[in-house]
């Protein structure tokens, strides 16, 4: 069965930059899209950033769009995900997830989304932006 590891994650100063990786592992089947979604204390699960492996077309949130990249290597065993220009409303835990089948990045990064739409989560990883 698919396991999704983030890791990198930790604290920073406003305006400072934290690049997160995620292994994937197990998926026999291979996968489609990978997501990063982040929550604060208090607050719903928001989806950052998705691949689509199809055509590697990436799609953001718009709070994070042009300072956050999400990217994979050449196996696309790990996803990554390089944050700049870091604010305090970026504190959260970061994780990473995938679906059994195909599912829509764009829907994704639209607004805030369950932990039932998608099989395969990490535990995740706290970023921590704070003067």
């Amino acid at each position: 069965e698919g396991q999704l590891v983030e890791t990198g994650g930790g604290f920073v100063q406003p305006g400072g930059s934290l690049r997160l990786s995620c292994g994937a592992s197990g998926f026999t089947s291979g996968y489609h899209q990978v997501a990063w979604f982040r929550q604060a204390p208090g607050t719903e699960l928001e989806g950052v950033s998705c691949i689509d492996f199809s055509d590697c077309e990436t799609f953001y949130t718009d709070s994070v769009k042009g300072r956050f990249t999400i990217s994979t290597g050449s196996d696309r065993n790990t996803v990554f995900l390089q944050m700049t220009g870091l604010k305090a409303e970026d504190t959260a835990i970061y994780c990473c997830a995938s679906g059994a089948s195909p599912f829509p990045c764009q829907v994704v990064v639209a607004g805030p989304i369950s932990k039932r739409a998608l099989e395969y989560w990490g535990e995740g990883t706290q970023v921590t932006v704070s003067s």
